[in-house]
């Protein structure tokens, strides 16, 4: 399965995207329109939301801890812990 949002900040491109969900709320509402940039998991910092990938799962989530050797630290806004990747495709830079 193609993931596009992926591919397209592996290209170095930044783009307006939304999702259906609320476990960012209130930082993002579900279909709210985001806006995504390419970043790594150095560049990223404890508290930004991030687009990545989590046990085989894509999320746009919070930055909860980063440790050198696991990576960052993914949970969303509620209090749920996802666990720690290094796959970390973009970032959001601005909420529409």
């Amino acid at each position: 399965m193609k993931n596009f949002k992926m591919e397209r900040l592996a290209r170095g491109e930044s783009f307006v995207t939304k999702e259906k969900g609320h476990s960012m709320v209130p930082l993002i509402k579900s279909n709210q329109e985001h806006r995504l940039a390419p970043a790594s998991w150095e560049e990223v910092a404890v508290g930004d939301i991030v687009y990545c990938k989590v046990a085989g799962r894509f999320f746009t989530h919070l930055v909860k801890a980063k440790n050198a050797d696991k990576g960052c630290q993914i949970g969303n806004n509620k209090g749920h812990v996802n666990g720690w990747t290094k796959l970390v495709y973009g970032k959001v830079v601005e909420v529409l």
